[in-house]
């Protein structure tokens, strides 16, 4: 995207000649204002291809490695070999993804100390119309990224009554046809809403076109569409060239210690910017949670009732800061190994799981009372969970 853009193009010309860069995104005409790899024959092709041909061409000696895919679509060893992970990534989901990755590489002594070689540093820039970051984490020394995440706000969500009765907004008339009318209508059989494709986009448009025309509502638009149900926010290009220059100065450095680079000891690991009135930096060091269930590797304590239908356990940890899960798997210890409670992402086990939804914890894990885990499995975590649990009555 346009960090990215702005990314290779700084580093390139710094000398970072063999670069490998993944995006799943193809090239719309909307991008071109920013995203400068980019011509208007381009569009509809690969971000990723597209970017890596220009950049190949233009700078000598210089060989970027296009990926046309989504970063969990790599094998862990794939991102084990890289010297330096640059993300320029547009959603937490991603991010935490990442971090998981890259956390769980992280082998130490029994001193307790890393093992030279299994931490990946990690430079992560983001933008949010005139305001950015930079954070430099090195696993397993600094906080993860995991560690900061209540930082961030969670993502707002409609009440259903609103979307179901009397939507006011354009947003409303979106939202409806993503959460409620697509498992309805079903339009593509079981296949689940992807906001990445063309054709579930377009009927969601035309969806949210029609609610609103329903309700007397203008302004939904294909773009629109696009913008709410991918929590697309505004890009200024002024914003990604300062964060892109920022995030290659901390590789450069990190790369040939020719300086120190963002740590807690120089000050900061994290890089503030705000250009709303001049041009505000800051950078400041957060502590790492010794609770962290990424990089500390501690189980998540959660407190329930054995009366509480395995459901609504899910809607509690959906709705857990710490986890802020979308699709969560769940295991619990039998007799003869794990025991698979509920994995909606697999359509046989969710044919075989889907009936445990409407039993209690109590009879689901009769048995187990005092010390036990449940494991937890996410598309968001690159990585399983342990979920210390305790039960209050």
């Amino acid at each position: 995207g346009g960090l990215g853009c702005e990314l290779l193009k700084d580093l390139t010309m710094m000398g970072f000649l063999n670069i490998d860069v993944i995006d799943m995104d193809t090239i719309e005409l909307t991008n071109l204002n920013r995203q400068f790899l980019f011509r208007q024959p381009d569009v509809g092709k690969s971000k990723a291809e597209v970017a890596a041909a220009f950049v190949n061409k233009r700078v000598p000696g210089a060989n970027v490695v296009p990926h046309f895919a989504k970063i969990q679509d790599k094998e862990p060893d794939f991102y084990r070999d890289f010297h330096i992970i640059i993300m320029g990534l547009d959603s937490l989901e991603a991010r935490r993804w990442m971090n998981d990755l890259v956390c769980s590489f992280v082998e130490f002594d029994e001193d307790g100390n890393v093992v030279p070689g299994t931490s990946v540093p990690v430079v992560d820039g983001g933008t949010e119309g005139v305001k950015g970051h930079v954070n430099v984490m090195s696993p397993g020394t600094t906080p993860c990224f995991e560690c900061i995440l209540p930082l961030f706000p969670p993502q707002v969500n409609f009440p259903m009554c609103t979307l179901a009765d009397v939507p006011r907004t354009p947003a409303h008339c979106v939202e409806w046809s993503k959460q409620l009318e697509w498992d309805r209508a079903r339009p593509f059989g079981d296949v689940p809403l992807d906001c990445d494709d063309a054709e579930h986009m377009q009927w969601l448009f035309k969806t949210s076109e029609t609610r609103a025309k329903e309700h007397g509502i203008e302004g939904v638009t294909l773009k629109f569409t696009q913008g709410v149900a991918k929590r697309i926010i505004p890009a200024i290009a002024a914003t990604n060239a300062v964060v892109a220059a920022a995030c290659a100065n901390e590789v450069f450095k990190i790369a040939t210690g020719a300086a120190k680079h963002m740590q807690p000891e120089t000050g900061g690991h994290y890089m503030m910017y705000v250009g709303s009135e001049g041009v505000y930096t800051d950078t400041m060091s957060h502590d790492r949670d010794p609770e962290c269930p990424v990089c500390q590797r501690k189980a998540v304590g959660v407190r329930t009732s054995r009366e509480m239908l395995l459901k609504d356990f899910i809607g509690v940890l959906k709705n857990d800061a710490r986890l802020r899960v979308q699709d969560p798997t769940l295991s619990a210890p039998g007799p003869s190994g794990m025991k698979l409670l509920y994995n909606p992402r697999v359509s046989a086990f969710q044919a075989m799981t889907a009936p445990n939804l409407e039993k209690t914890l109590g009879e689901l894990l009769a048995g187990l009372d005092v010390g036990f885990e449940l494991t937890l499995d996410d598309p968001v975590l690159a990585a399983q969970k342990q979920l210390s649990i305790t039960f209050t009555d």
